[in-house]
């Protein structure tokens, strides 16, 4: 069986997060990642796990997560899952957990699914890349929240020993019976 990892990346850096879990995995389960948009007829039965991973922009998640999410719940609450969001307000320790993260707390709270396993990660902030309206917005919550707001710098926040412990743990959760 192979694990399926499904993302919503506004900017890469959730994909990036993707690849990276995938790459760890692979020596205990062959897998496949696929953007969550692009993720219509899934093959369910060759899979035995799945995790999504998701992106903040402006307080939400992409739609597509929730539809995906409510779209095919029995197939998910059949498998191993896990779920993992990526957002600015990580890059602060104590809001890197899905308890004390309220965007990863809100979508659990109102999702009727219920992972596994869950985890939050910081993502990367990439000015130069973002069109002029994001830059100005993000700057401006920037500038609220006591972050990085010089627009001509790139920062990643990111912790990847804390993606490849999750990873681990996501991958050593036994399989349910499909």
């Amino acid at each position: 069986m192979k694990a399926l990892i499904l993302f919503s990346s506004r900017d890469g850096q959730t994909r990036e997060i993707a690849s990276y879990i995938a790459s760890e995995i692979k020596g205990q389960q062959a897998c496949d990642v696929v953007n969550i948009l692009h993720a219509g007829s899934v093959e369910w039965a060759q899979y035995d796990r799945v995790l999504i991973g998701a992106s903040i922009r402006y307080g939400n998640f992409h739609p597509a997560v929730a539809t995906f999410v409510k779209r095919h719940l029995n197939e998910l609450q059949q498998r191993t899952t896990g779920f993992f969001s990526v957002n600015l307000t990580a890059r602060k320790p104590e809001k890197r957990s899905p308890q004390t993260n309220a965007y990863t707390r809100k979508f659990l709270h109102q999702s009727p699914w219920q992972p596994d396993c869950c985890a939050v990660f910081a993502g990367a902030l990439r000015y130069p890349r973002y069109r002029w309206f994001d830059r100005i917005m993000i700057q401006l919550i920037m500038r609220m929240t006591g972050g990085e707001t010089d627009s001509s710098k790139e920062v990643e926040y990111t912790d990847w020993h804390q993606v490849e412990r999750f990873a681990r743990e996501f991958a050593q959760i036994p399989a349910k019976t499909v």
